[in-house]
């Protein structure tokens, strides 16, 4: 009887470890998911425009030639109508040396998104290049709806450092007084 019962408590507390090894690695596995999911939504956001400003200039047979696509990445970084900000001129100066490499999944038809970020591996400056934060409709209230570290990051594409502030409304503050600066799109 106190044979059966000490085999039995030891497969008990065998199923119970292997029980609990099982929930830390599922635990472990949805942290990092959850992690990667709430990526920043700016991520990328100058390539993909720039990217997708190309594919649609460009005739849909067109997109599956990697000299023709090369070729529309050149035109559309010359510039030659003076539209383009500065950040899409960053952009153009980052992909100009790695042509060849874009033009390769651009030609398989990757989607812009996916596209920005595999070259963001060539040059990992490409993805933080980022529009500034317009900020001149919204009222305290709405600024008061985001995060300090979206305060942080307005004030950090205006270029501007708010020493000695700590809480929200300080950074709101600065925000608002520096709202002049939020226009200027060149470095």
């Amino acid at each position: 009887q106190t044979g059966k019962t000490t085999n039995l408590l030891r497969f008990i507390g065998i199923v119970d470890s292997t029980m609990r090894a099982i929930t830390t690695i599922l635990s472990a596995a949805l942290l990092a998911s959850s992690a990667s999911a709430g990526s920043d939504p700016r991520e990328c956001e100058v390539c993909m425009k720039v990217m997708q400003d190309v594919k649609d200039k460009m005739p849909k047979a067109d997109q599956k030639e990697k000299p023709k696509i090369e070729a529309a990445l050149g035109d559309y970084c010359a510039n030659a109508d003076g539209k383009l900000s500065a950040r899409e001129r960053k952009i153009c100066y980052y992909i100009d040396p790695i042509k060849r490499d874009v033009a390769h999944p651009f030609s398989l038809g990757m989607p812009v998104d996916r596209l920005c970020k595999r070259i963001n591996k060539s040059n990992s400056e490409i993805c933080s290049v980022k529009f500034p934060v317009k900020t001149e409709n919204l009222e305290k209230k709405d600024l008061s709806k985001l995060r300090v570290k979206q305060l942080k990051s307005i004030l950090l594409d205006r270029g501007v450092e708010c020493k000695g502030c700590v809480e929200k409304d300080e950074f709101i503050k600065k925000v608002q007084d520096t709202e002049h600066l939020a226009g200027s799109d060149e470095f």
